[in-house]
């Protein structure tokens, strides 16, 4: 798939991984609404740095938790650009509980992080399917994490949501199928705003991985792009992680 003057809806789109994918798609000619929930000034960054490089963008605001605040925020999208080609499921929220403190990891911590990581996605997905299906294709990535395939991770609730995003994907991949594909990219340990304050232990991990170094929200947006284009794959999960769990 050509990317270029494709509509493209990337959530979490203000910072990190979300920015770099924006990024990455103006760069490849698409046409990108930028969702965020609460980083408004973030967004409207975003929108600026892909209109200085001549792309067009708008930012968008919706909790993806909510299915209303999703089904408007498509509706706008396609009044605005007249459709809808391509998501990128982006916007996660994490907490840091060591993995072994059972009672921290409450019944509000998983309402919580399900609702956005799990829920938000199928909501994002099924609301952008229906305009997808009117137009040639469509292709969805969801990003998982590698903490979905090791049970390891900032928490158990969120290792146990990006497990539940890779099954997401897969049922959304038969669902959606022939007109749609949906993948899922799987990222390791990523250079974002996640690691403030803990820049000494990403330093230390980098030392122990094949490829010594950590990746960037760029290495990542670049793989979401590429999957995006792929016409001949769907339902996978595809991991970077500069070897982090080989």
């Amino acid at each position: 798939m050509d990317l270029k003057n494709k509509v493209a809806l990337v959530t979490g789109g203000g910072t990190g991984i979300g920015r770099a994918v924006c990024l990455e798609l103006a760069e490849r000619g698409a046409v990108v609404a930028v969702n965020y929930s609460r980083s408004k000034s973030e967004a409207d960054e975003t929108v600026q740095k892909i209109q200085e490089l001549g792309g067009t963008a708008q930012a968008y605001q919706a909790d993806v938790s909510r299915d209303k605040e999703v089904c408007e925020m498509v509706r706008c999208i396609v009044e605005s650009f007249g459709g809808l080609d391509l998501l990128v499921n982006n916007a996660s929220i994490t907490r840091h509980i060591p993995l072994e403190d059972l009672e921290a990891a409450d019944e509000e911590v998983w309402d919580e992080l399900y609702a956005v990581n799990v829920k938000g996605m199928f909501f994002c997905a099924r609301a952008a399917a229906e305009h997808m299906k009117k137009g040639t294709q469509g292709a969805i990535v969801n990003v998982g994490s590698v903490a979905g395939t090791t049970g390891l991770g900032s928490s158990m609730p969120y290792a146990v949501s990006k497990a539940a995003v890779h099954g997401l994907t897969k049922s959304l991949a038969r669902a959606l199928a022939p007109k749609i594909r949906v993948n899922s990219v799987a990222p390791g340990a990523v250079a974002t705003r996640w690691w403030e304050g803990r820049e000494e232990q990403m330093n230390r991990l980098s030392g122990h991985l094949p490829l010594q170094r950590i990746s960037t929200p760029e290495d990542i947006a670049k793989l979401i792009c590429h999957t995006l284009e792929q016409e001949a794959m769907t339902g996978q999960i595809l991991t970077i992680d500069c070897g982090q769990t080989l």
